[in-house]
C-alpha cells in the first residue's frame, strides 16, 4: 500500500520497496549427455522396458509400448495406465526432461482426464489419482485437460503441483485445488510438433517449465522454493480416462543429475529418512482463482504496480491542491494584519 502523508502543502510520498518476483526463467540444462543418468531415463528404442535382461521399467494398465512412443491410454474410456522406473533415485539434485503429446478425436472440454508426473515413494499402484493411487507421499505434476469444478474461471489443460506426505487427498471434484502449491495453463492438446515439460529440484527450489510452441525455449510455469523432497524414490508417469477420453503418450524421460554443492548441514542429513514437505507462508487451501489462472495472493504482477503507483501519483496531485488551497487562505489572512 502508498502512503501519502499532506503536510502545509508538502506531499511526502511513502512507498514500500516493491519486491518484484517475476517468474524468472530457471537455467535448464542443455541435455549435456555427461550428466544424463540413464537408468532412470526412457529413452527410444525402449530398451529395458518390461524386459528382464534390462529391468529399468515396468508398466501396467492400457499402457501400451510401441517403437516410437509409450501410450499410457488409448483414447477410450475407462482406462489407465502407467509406467515405472524399478530403480529408486538417490539424487539431491535433479532435473527431468518429458516429451510428451496428447491427443484425440474429442473437442475442447471434451476431452480427459489428463496425465501425471511422478516422484514417489510407492510404485506400480493402481488409483484414483490420474491412474494412481491417492494419498500418495511424494511429488506430483498433474498435467488435468478437463474441468470438473464447473465453478471455476481457471483455463484448461491446466499443470498443477502437489506434495503430499501420505495425508491429503486429491479433490477431483475441485480439480486438486486444495491441495495444489501453484500451476499455469497451457495449450498441450493436439499439437502438431513436439511438446515438453521440465522438472527441475534443486536446493529444495523446484521449478516447472514447458516448452510447446516449437520455439525450442522453456517458459517457466511453476517456482517454489521451501520443497523438501527425500531421495530414493520412484520417477514414473501414469495417465486416465473418464466418460471422455485422449491418447496420453510419453515419448521420453529423460533424468538429468544437476551438479550442487550442498552446505555440510545438508551432507550430514540422511535425505532417504525425511518427510515430503514444502515451507509455505500460506495454506494451499487458501488458494483462490482468479480469471487469468493464477492466485490473488501471488506475486505482484504488472497490472498490479501500475495501479500501485496510479493510486500514489493522484494522492500527490490531492495533497498538492489541498496544500495550495491552505497556502492560499494563509496569504489571505496574513494581508488582514497589514
Amino acid at each position: 500500500m502508498a502512503v501519502v502523508l499532506c503536510h502545509h502543502g508538502v506531499a511526502l510520498l511513502f512507498l514500500p520497496l516493491l519486491i518484484l518476483h517475476p517468474r524468472s526463467t530457471a537455467d535448464m540444462t542443455d541435455g549435456n549427455s555427461e550428466h544424463l543418468k540413464r537408468e532412470h531415463s526412457l529413452i527410444k528404442p525402449y530398451q529395458g522396458v518390461g524386459s528382464s535382461s534390462m529391468p529399468l521399467w515396468d508398466f501396467s494398465g492400457s499402457t501400451m509400448l510401441t517403437s516410437q512412443y509409450v501410450r499410457l491410454t488409448p483414447d477410450e474410456r475407462s482406462k489407465e495406465g502407467s509406467i515405472w522406473n524399478r530403480i529408486p533415485c538417490f539424487l539431491k539434485d535433479w532435473e527431468l526432461h518429458v516429451q510428451f503429446h496428447v491427443h484425440g478425436s474429442g473437442k475442447k472440454n471434451l476431452n480427459g482426464d489428463g496425465f501425471a508426473l511422478w516422484y514417489a515413494r510407492d510404485r506400480l499402484q493402481p488409483g484414483p489419482v490420474f491412474g494412481n493411487r491417492d494419498k500418495f507421499h511424494g511429488l506430483a505434476i498433474f498435467v488435468d485437460t478437463y474441468p470438473n469444478d464447473e465453478t471455476t474461471e481457471r483455463v484448461f489443460p491446466y499443470i498443477s503441483v502437489m506434495v503430499n506426505n501420505g495425508t491429503v487427498e486429491y479433490d477431483h471434484s475441485k480439480d486438486g485445488r486444495s491441495a495444489e502449491l501453484a500451476g499455469c495453463t497451457v495449450d498441450i492438446r493436439n499439437r502438431n510438433h513436439d511438446t515438453f515439460l521440465a522438472v527441475r529440484y534443486s536446493r529444495g527450489r523446484l521449478t516447472v517449465m514447458t516448452d510447446i510452441e516449437d520455439k525450442n525455449e522453456w517458459k517457466n510455469c511453476v517456482d517454489i522454493s521451501g520443497v523438501r523432497l527425500p531421495t530414493g524414490y520412484f520417477f514414473g508417469a501414469s495417465a486416465a480416462t473418464g466418460d471422455l477420453s485422449d491418447n496420453h503418450d510419453i515419448i521420453s524421460m529423460k533424468l538429468y543429475q544437476l551438479m550442487v554443492e550442498h552446505s555440510p548441514d545438508d551432507e550430514n542429513i540422511d535425505w532417504t529418512k525425511i518427510e515430503p514437505s514444502v515451507s509455505l507462508l500460506k495454506s494451499p487451501k487458501d488458494n483462490v482463482d482468479d480469471p487469468t489462472g493464477n492466485f490473488r495472493s501471488g506475486p505482484l504482477t504488472g497490472w498490479k504496480v501500475f495501479l500501485l503507483l496510479l493510486a500514489a501519483l493522484l494522492g500527490i496531485i490531492v495533497c498538492a491542491v489541498v496544500g495550495a488551497v491552505v497556502f492560499q487562505k494563509r496569504q489571505e489572512r496574513n494581508k488582514r494584519f497589514y
